[in-house]
């Protein structure tokens, strides 16, 4: 299986890459982002990219692969739609409507979040934006479209995040959320587990197109 993965050095594609490297069926992972990331690995190819917006010139790069793991995101804390929908909706779509185009046989998992609004239509702005990202590639011509929305995620195997309120939040409570992730596995899972989730939909697909924290738990379990 060959794979795209988009945001490998956010906390939630740190996991992912992790167990993409680590799993046998996985021949190569494409990571693409405007920062290089310091770790190395046979399987493991590296596409540095500036304009997250235009993948034009790397359309021969594209091509012939299996999966793609969206793990971009923002957060929308002080952040207008019209700014927050750029950086979520059209972010995602720029790059997923180049794939379609390239690898109609690919399966897209795209990281989204717990709480987003499919409807478009509700009062938290950024759920609304998240749903209309999630309507949007649903629409697109993959061979199938999965939509990860998990509630808290507990980082692990020295993965630490980006931002530093959140990095300070999983250092002081990280062995509470392991008490919490045995004891409410809809609401927490780590990045092991969505690493090991996606890589599950990819091979096998899902019952169905959004999953959420237990679902994800189940499926890195194998049931």
């Amino acid at each position: 299986m060959r794979v795209l993965l988009f945001g490998a050095t956010g906390m939630v594609g740190q996991g992912v890459l992790r167990e993409c490297l680590l799993a046998p069926d996985v021949q190569e992972v494409l990571a693409i982002g405007r920062t290089p990331l310091s770790r190395t690995h046979e399987k493991l190819r590296q596409l540095q990219h500036r304009d997250m917006f235009d993948y034009r010139q790397l359309e021969a790069q594209l091509q012939g692969f299996d999966a793609c793991f969206f793990c971009l995101g923002v957060s929308a804390v002080g952040m207008a739609e019209a700014e927050y929908s750029r950086l979520t909706y059209d972010l995602t779509l720029d790059a997923a409507t180049i794939l379609a185009r390239l690898n109609p046989q690919m399966t897209f998992v795209y990281v989204s979040g717990a709480g987003t609004d499919s409807s478009e239509q509700g009062r938290v702005m950024w759920a609304r934006v998240k749903g209309r990202t999630e309507n949007a590639v649903q629409r697109l011509p993959f061979k199938a479209v999965y939509l990860f929305r998990p509630a808290a995620i507990q980082p692990l195997h020295g993965i630490r995040s980006k931002t530093a309120f959140y990095q300070m939040f999983y250092s002081v409570f990280g062995p509470l959320l392991s008490w919490a992730r045995r004891r409410w596995p809809n609401a927490v899972t780590s990045t092991e587990e969505v690493g090991k989730a996606m890589l599950t939909v990819a091979r096998h697909g899902a019952p169905t197109a959004i999953i959420e924290g237990e679902a994800i738990n189940q499926l890195a379990s194998g049931r």
